[in-house]
């Protein structure tokens, strides 16, 4: 049964929830508050618009007719907890929508009454009245719904000018009460009755009379002591007429024998739900727990909260089987400081066993007890240590829903535990726990609670809780996700806070079923073990709570901090298998890449003349400043093929050469210096002429070595000056015929014109002289020379001792 609320805060929701619901999302902008502000009277500055007006804890001692006609809008006003003493309900006659007036605490002890037509709640109580403020006018309030109501004398003829108002709620906030007409309250028409008494009063006729006026009745300040003065209907103990089904008593301080005579006396009425909060007793013992009348009654539920013991000797099986004698359904007696409860020896019919926040420890279990129609036991808050204890004490039971947390409970491996089969809730979280306790635990368990306890893992020896639905085990020790395998009905699992750096293998395979994991604010390890982790909550979307503030990387440091789905763990960097096949697929790729380019573009060759030009580099690198001076010293460089000589020597050196010197032709076979490689030679050869010479034909095309020659003359000298390459055409050389991988010959003699030599002697000398006229220059001129003189004369002396050098074509 669901416990009853404060009747403040019962109020306070009426008013929220009827008065203002349908407009508060609009108008929560127009609440304006001035309560705590030592005010004295009311602000002349208040705007029209507002719709609720608080202006409670402050020193108004009256309220004038201009103060609130301008708020005509006003819904809500609260002037409790001030010091006025005299009102004019009229004042508000211009407020047409006002539904919330507050007057409570404050020092009324006349009122003005005017009918306020559309008020739902007016509160008047814990004021000075002489009599109870009620006249005509507040009976023609049709829609009021809550009034509060206060005043020393109460009688018949006030209650009944209101008598045909449906209310819900009736407050009685009495500081004195010097008179009350006996039968006055039930006139009253009112789904609640809340009377708060003055201390020492006493309340047994009020009691008596509101047991007969509303289903829910509270009673405060219930403190008569000895000074009580018992009403004549307790001799016989029979009530006829209650409408009470709701009793509930708030800060009740008695001697023993009164409180047992008020259960005695509400045992016997219309009370179902009987609740105590806040309840100071002691005394000595008068009244024998034996001349109790259990029989008779309707009594269903009695709660006790809060209990304090004054001094007294009362002996203790006299007040537990007070109450465990109850056939009632449920009992609670909770924050009682109750070391010990005792049962009696026969069956009992509780549904349902509060004993929380007491002191009781395992003696509890340890006398046989009968409770054959239990189904929720509470112990939670106790000083209990054994589990198996508890098993064996409800193991005759059909008890399917059981409390045992905030205790010192363990379980050791060698005990035995017996559960009925019918346990489906177990709270066992806040206790000593280890992993042993999932060898005692209920095979038919549903929604179990370990939060808080010492477990380090989940054995894989524990029993199959195959009905298993929610498991919380946060706040322990863990350092994995539980595998599945003996849950595997799971569908809700919390491991939040725990030691888990990243979830196994296990997890991910046996958990298919889980729809909801919260395994926020662990100390996570961001590496690739925690990829699938990551990627859960992807391809699931809202299966973690708490994603993704609760999840940050602890380690590794660079990480620390950052959140898990800012992590970036691509999966070809995670998985192994992945990696190796990609590497073995590009190593693949790029071995078919090369042996294609080396059978159809010839890759050999050009890697061959790259070895050249880079080792020649180096060599160049090497070489002293002194020596890297690359002066013009001849006018032209001949590259021909070797079946091509006899043209070279008979024809074209013959009429280039001079004897006079004016023309310096360099041959490979005159001007190659054989310390060098013959890649050095050819560059070294091409740098120092002014152009370069190339005698095309077919066998041009097919020589490798003309080939280079070409290439580094085109590399080394296209970007200074494009026209140092001259090309003399031989004989006719198709481009077709020309191979692929001589690709930039064919390029060049597409780009460039040649000179023809002619088959007709006759042109021959036109020929002679394009080509004197192309290589004519002054090198002395140029400032590229140095001492030709000197380098002739070196030359001849090489000649003598020079190796001839045979060309070799590489076809």
């Amino acid at each position: 049964m669901k416990l009853i609320k404060n009747f403040y805060v019962f109020c306070n929701i009426v008013m929220s929830i009827e008065g203002l619901a349908s407009k508060l999302p609009e108008e929560k902008e127009l609440i304006t508050n001035y309560s705590n502000m030592f005010l004295k009277k009311v602000p002349t500055d208040l705007t029209p618009t507002p719709t609720t007006l608080d202006l409670s804890y402050n020193l108004l001692f009256q309220v004038q007719n201009s103060d609130f006609h301008s708020l005509s809008k006003l819904k809500t006003l609260i002037l409790c907890h001030n010091r006025i003493q005299q009102l004019d309900i009229k004042i508000f006659e211009l407020n047409q929508e006002l539904r919330y007036l507050d007057l409570s605490y404050n020092r009324l002890k006349t009122v003005t009454w005017y009918s306020l037509a559309g008020l739902r709640h007016l509160d008047l109580s814990f004021n000075d009245f002489d009599t109870v403020p009620i006249c005509e006018e507040i009976g023609n309030m049709s829609h009021l719904e809550v009034l509060g109501l206060s005043g020393a004398k109460i009688q018949k003829s006030d209650f009944q000018k209101i008598a045909h108002l449906h209310l819900n709620t009736v407050l009685l906030g009495l500081r004195t009460l010097s008179y009350y007409e006996e039968g006055s309250l039930p006139i009253l028409n009112t789904t609640e009755l809340h009377i708060v008494l003055p201390r020492n009063t006493n309340f047994w006729v009020l009691l008596h009379d509101g047991l007969k006026t509303s289903k829910i009745l509270e009673m405060t300040n219930i403190d008569c002591k000895s000074q009580c003065v018992r009403h004549e209907t307790q001799q016989n103990l029979i009530l006829k007429n209650a409408k009470t089904s709701i009793l509930l008593f708030n800060k009740v301080d008695l001697l023993w024998d009164d409180l047992l005579l008020i259960f005695q006396f509400v045992w016997h009425t219309s009370v179902e739900y009987f609740q105590i909060q806040n309840i100071t007793f002691g005394g000595n013992v008068y009244l024998d727990r034996n001349s109790f009348d259990y029989s008779n009654t309707v009594m269903k539920a009695i709660k006790l909260e809060h209990v304090h013991f004054r001094i007294f000797n009362i002996p203790q099986d006299r007040m537990y089987l007070l109450f465990t004698n109850m056939t009632i359904e449920n009992l609670t007696i909770s924050d009682a400081q109750m070391p010990h409860m005792l049962f009696p020896n026969y069956p009992v019919s509780f549904r349902y066993l509060n004993l929380a926040n007491n002191i009781l420890t395992d003696d509890l279990f340890k006398k046989p007890t009968q409770l054959p129609y239990l189904k929720t036991l509470i112990l939670e808050g106790n000083k209990l240590e054994t589990l198996s204890l508890v098993s064996s004490f409800v193991n005759s039971t059909p008890l399917m829903h059981l409390d045992l947390s905030q205790n010192l409970l363990q379980h050791n491996k060698d005990e035995n535990c017996f559960w009925p089969e019918t346990l489906i809730t177990m709270n066992l979280s806040s206790n000593k726990f280890a992993d042993s306790v999932f060898r005692c635990l209920p095979r038919s368990v549903q929604i179990l609670d370990l939060n808080n306890n010492q477990i380090q893992t989940v054995p894989r020896e524990s029993i199959h809780l195959k009905s298993l639905r929610e498991l919380n085990i946060a706040f322990n020790f863990l350092t994995d996700l539980p595998g599945c395998s003996h849950f595997s009905r799971l569908s809700v699992l919390n491991i939040e806070m725990n030691f888990i750096l990243s979830p196994s293998l296990d997890f991910f395979q046996s958990c298919q079923e889980v729809k909801i994991l919260n395994a926020g604010r662990n100390p996570f390890r961001c590496t690739c073990e925690l990829r699938d982790f990551i990627q859960l909550e992807k391809y699931s979307e809202g299966m973690m709570i708490g994603w993704s503030d609760s999840y940050i990387c602890e380690y590794p440091l660079n990480l620390k901090g950052t959140r898990l789905k800012d992590v970036d763990l691509p999966e070809l960097s995670c998985n192994t298998a992945l990696l190796v096949v990609t590497i073995v697929a590009i190593m693949t790729i790029l071995g078919v890449t090369v042996a294609f380019c080396y059978l159809r573009l010839d890759l050999l060759w050009y890697f061959r003349m790259l070895v050249q030009w880079a080792q020649t580099c180096h060599r160049v690198r090497r070489t002293a400043q002194e020596q890297l001076k690359s002066n013009v010293q001849f006018h032209a460089f001949i590259s021909y093929s070797e079946h091509d000589s006899l043209w070279v020597k008979n024809e074209l050196i013959p009429n280039l050469e001079k004897e006079d010197g004016s023309v310096l032709i360099c041959l490979p076979e005159r001007n190659f210096d054989p310390g060098k490689s013959i890649a050095e030679n050819i560059i070294s050869c091409i740098e120092r002429s002014y152009k370069s010479i190339f005698v095309l034909s077919p066998n041009f095309v097919q020589s490798e070595w003309c080939h280079y020659e070409l290439y580094f003359a085109q590399h080394t000298l296209f970007h200074e000056r494009a026209d140092r390459i001259l090309l003399i055409s031989l004989e006719p050389v198709p481009l077709y015929c020309i191979p692929t991988r001589f690709h930039e010959l064919k390029a060049l003699m597409e780009k460039k014109a040649c000179l023809e030599w002619p088959k007709d002697r006759c042109k021959c000398g036109l020929f002679w002289a394009n080509l004197r006229a192309s290589i004519n220059v002054n090198l002395s001129d140029t400032g590229e020379v140095c001492e030709l003189q000197t380098f002739s004369e070196l030359n001849e002396e090489s000649r003598g001792s020079t190796i001839s050098l045979i060309r070799t074509d590489c076809l």
